[in-house]
């Protein structure tokens, strides 16, 4: 997906390559992200940018939250599943002002909040994102 003509990738679109890039990770990964929600919105809500003090919604192209895998607690009960959320408008802007092709920008934050969800640092990260090529 490299072309920017024609009418903008709807959610869908941006899902089925994060849902893809899961798929193509390595087996140890993919084995501890199956209770991770995996959810593409427009864009960030105002209570989430303030409390990453983030100034505009088109500056955020995905989060992760959750506790990262090492920190859980077999203790912890009635939580909230971990979510991985993609920000489809500032993908979108970020693709357009990039020109990186939109499925390597989609792995690439995909994989950026998975990490988040293993506590990778980025070096680990963009190992991650290599195997998953």
């Amino acid at each position: 997906m490299s072309g920017q003509g024609g009418s903008a990738p709807d959610a869908g679109a941006i899902e089925a390559i994060a849902r893809d890039t899961v798929a193509r990770l390595p087996a140890a990964f993919r084995a501890h992200l199956g209770d991770v929600v995996l959810i593409v919105e427009e864009w960030a809500d105002e209570e989430t940018l303030n409390a990453l003090g983030v100034e505009h919604p088109l500056d955020l192209t995905g989060l992760y939250h959750g506790q990262p895998i090492g920190e859980k607690s077999s203790m912890a009960s009635g939580a909230m599943p971990d979510r991985i959320h993609l920000y489809r408008r500032a993908i979108l802007d970020e693709w357009i002002e990039t020109g990186v092709r939109l499925d390597d920008l989609v792995r690439h934050v995909t994989i950026h909040e998975i990490g988040q969800h293993f506590g990778l640092s980025d070096a680990d990260m963009h190992a991650l994102e290599s195997e998953a090529d």
